[in-house]
């Protein structure tokens, strides 16, 4: 694992970037952008700001996508019009976010989202609470100081997303050496990287995810802190890393992502029980985990829909048995200890990051079901199958055997019942009582006279 990870943290280039408080600008003859390429809406808004007097440019992940050839998702407008200047511009715009004040401009389903230009905070702003916070570690609470374009540069996180695109003059400002690191890439901080991390510890989820979507290295001062101040993670609100971990695990590449997460010491503030089960089961939790992430970049590839609550539930997984397991040698009986464990695991997770009820329910629901599938006799099997969360139930079932589970061959049997007609089910349910019955006389005939029976050689081998 660690040298397939370490094959992609390529050494810098050319040492440290120096900050720039004048960028290259990069005309239209030197790079590959048009300006039909990106959103018409957000032209339109870049445009209409400048005819107003403001500065305005298409910035970040989409100027970076395009220049690696990839169609982006989003187009963020980054401008010196304050909110209230932006929201006054536009009739269909709402500002949002107190920490991070932004205006969203509605075109139908599409959105763009504009910001103002952001400085760095000096002891004055840190006065003013509506502008200005950070926590004693230095994470910032609140950020609303406005500044200048060449301010704005200095403040993004990476050299990459410091990319500034005018669609008018077709024109690239670079004030980072980001087009550099494309073309070598790399994911580098603009700044020191420590204190970068302090300001933001989410930024260290987002080298790793900007690296195993880009297929970029992330270069050494950048990732060198990170495992020191990993821990920094558990300050950040539940709600805010529940929307950042399916950033991480639902952009294709989440196998990639877990594995730079476990080296990088980062999983273990995210996922607490499952980074403990990693260390007492490793070979069972790596690949149960794995494999699930696996199955979830080839839906996402395939254009399949992926449930946050399947990922959860295979992520919170390995960690149920032994808890419910120790609930039954307190005296619990099996299910309510599994039930009873599954509550607790959820519960406990949740104040890591806050998993909206809507998919808890279902992570029990699939989990529940692993405790019913077994039990097939009458008509339990086709009420099963008529259950709405049997399919996922089923694909759990799978994927616990895929990690090396044993389970009688029980993945097979329901694979084999939906496939077979209704003849064919009957026969198998009465096969599965026969088989049951027989085992049942076996028991009873051994319990009867246990001593007995003479010994024979294949008594060794029973």
């Amino acid at each position: 694992m660690l040298k397939k990870l370490f094959q992609s943290f390529r050494p810098p280039i050319g040492g440290q970037h120096h900050r720039r408080t004048t960028p290259e600008v990069i005309n239209s003859a030197q790079h590959s952008l048009q300006r039909s390429q990106f959103s018409r809406h957000a032209v339109g808004i870049v445009e209409r700001l400048q005819t107003a007097g403001y500065q305005a440019y298409l910035v970040g992940g989409c100027v970076r996508d395009q220049l690696l050839g990839i169609p982006p998702k989003d187009f963020d407008v980054a401008t010196s019009a304050t909110p209230e200047q932006v929201r006054a511009e536009f009739r269909n715009a709402r500002i949002i976010g107190r920490r991070f004040k932004l205006v969203h401009v509605h075109f139908g389903r599409d959105i763009i989202e504009v910001a103002t230009f952001r400085a760095h905070h000096s002891d004055d702003d840190q006065g003013d609470a509506h502008r200005s916070s950070h926590n004693a570690s230095g994470r910032i609470l609140r950020d609303n100081v406005y500044g200048t374009l060449e301010e704005d540069a200095q403040r993004r996180d990476f050299t990459i997303n410091a990319l500034y695109y005018d669609p008018v003059s077709e024109r690239i400002l670079d004030f980072a050496n980001g087009v550099h690191d494309i073309r070598n890439r790399l994911i580098r901080l603009i700044g020191d990287p420590a204190q970068r991390y302090q300001e933001d510890p989410v930024r260290m989820l987002r080298a790793v995810r900007f690296a195993a979507k880009l297929d970029f290295g992330i270069e050494k001062h950048t990732v060198q802190p990170i495992r020191e101040l990993s821990s920094m993670l558990r300050e950040i609100p539940p709600a805010r890393l529940f929307e950042e971990v399916l950033k991480l695990f639902l952009s294709g590449h989440a196998a990639l992502t877990f594995e730079m997460l476990v080296d990088l010491q980062l999983f273990e503030p995210l996922f607490p029980a499952s980074a403990q089960s990693l260390e007492e089961r490793p070979t069972y939790t790596h690949t149960l985990i794995s494999q699930a992430l696996a199955n979830t970049d080839l839906r996402v590839k395939q254009g399949k829909p992926v449930t946050p609550a399947f990922l959860f539930a295979a992520l919170l997984w390995p960690a149920l048995p032994a808890r419910a397991l120790y609930l039954q040698t307190q005296g619990v009986p099996p299910i309510p200890a599994m039930n009873g464990a599954a509550h607790d695991l959820i519960a406990e997770q949740c104040q890591r990051i806050a998993i909206p009820k809507r998919f808890t329910l279902p992570i029990r629901e699939i989990w529940d079901m692993q405790e019913r599938l077994p039990r097939r006799s009458g008509k339990r099997a086709d009420l099963l199958l008529d259950n709405p969360r049997f399919r996922a139930g089923y694909d759990f079932l799978l994927l616990r055997e895929s990690a090396g589970e044993e389970t009688d061959g029980l993945g097979q049997w329901w694979t084999d019942y939906q496939e077979a007609n209704d003849s064919e089910r009957r026969d198998m349910i009465r096969d599965l009582g026969s088989r049951d019955e027989g085992a049942a006389t076996g028991q009873r005939k051994r319990k009867r006279s246990p001593s007995k029976r003479k010994r024979t050689d294949d008594d060794v081998f029973d």
